[in-house]
């Protein structure tokens, strides 16, 4: 995205007028030469640092610099030591720094859909020096269903739908057929996460030539999940702050040229569900039903 604001120095950097090589004399010079145009550029503004801090790019910044100086100040004045009072403001940068690196999502705030899918791509951010590559947000071509991350790696495809349920309702479960929040069957939203990963998986094997798994699963938080991984109708449940050893536990089964060709492909067949810019409205996310899947086995 560009942040370039209207009122800047032009992007080629020349404010100055064109320099002529020289002047003829003026016996030599022809009556007809018209005169030197003149310079057709915007004068070169100061820019204060004060007004580099304003803009949107540099608000986090500016925030960090605020918080060091203020945390500076105070521990300089309660010690009586200005050095304590500068390593203090050091220290406090460093750690709104890190804060933010953690919190920040790839998604921007107007596209994220729920808590549990931030605290879902929170988690998943620390796979990628480990080789996996994730997709947020997929959309199923010709339907209203989304796979909220789709998790591609040395130990397989993964789709993982984050759920935010009620933590006053207890979370069961009968004979890996049935799940239950609370009085409430989960059945249609198990075959949904399940034929949205069976449909990802034909899309992307038509273009990969060859069959391609994809492991659906729903990470749930909010009520106490009594197990820790639990396969019901076909898709692994369990508790989200456990999405990450779910991931990583199983055998390498993937190169890493596989991993970028599958990624490539998933990225081109899914499309992303939000645009690139906030729409008018906030997008209403809808599910595909029971009717779109098999019948009860």
């Amino acid at each position: 995205m560009s942040y370039v604001d209207s009122g800047q120095v032009p992007e080629d950097g020349n404010t100055t007028s064109p320099i002529w090589a020289g002047e003829r004399s003026a016996k030599d010079k022809p009556t007809t030469r018209p005169s030197a145009p003149a310079s057709t550029y915007a004068p070169v503004e100061r820019v204060s640092l004060l007004s580099l801090l304003s803009q949107p790019r540099y608000r986090p910044l500016l925030r960090r610099v605020v918080i060091a100086v203020v945390v500076g100040i105070v521990a300089g004045v309660l010690l009586k030591m200005w050095q304590a009072g500068v390593t203090a403001a050091v220290v406090a940068a460093i750690a709104d720094t890190v804060v933010r690196a953690r919190s920040h999502s790839t998604v921007p705030a107007w596209r994220r859909a729920s808590v549990a899918e931030r605290r879902t791509e929170a988690q998943l951010k620390s796979l990628e020096r480990k080789g996996y590559r994730t997709l947020h947000a997929r959309a199923i071509p010709d339907s209203d269903a989304q796979i909220d991350h789709l998790v591609i790696g040395p130990t397989g495809v993964y789709a993982v739908d984050s759920e935010k349920w009620d933590k006053r309702l207890p979370v069961r479960a009968q004979s890996h057929r049935k799940l239950f929040l609370g009085p409430f069957s989960q059945k249609a939203r198990l075959d949904e996460a399940r034929w949205e990963a069976s449909r990802a998986a034909e899309l992307i094997g038509e273009l990969l030539g060859r069959e391609v798994m994809i492991i659906p699963s729903l990470a749930i938080y909010g009520p106490s999940i009594p197990w820790k991984v639990l396969n019901v109708r076909e898709v692994d449940v369990f508790d989200g702050g456990h999405v990450r050893k779910w991931i990583t536990k199983r055998e390498r089964s993937l190169t890493e040229e596989e991993i970028d060709k599958i990624y490539e492909i998933a990225e081109k067949v899914l499309p992303a569900r939000y645009p690139e810019s906030p729409a008018p409205e906030a997008p209403v996310r809808a599910r595909r039903g029971a009717e779109q899947v098999s019948s009860d086995r």
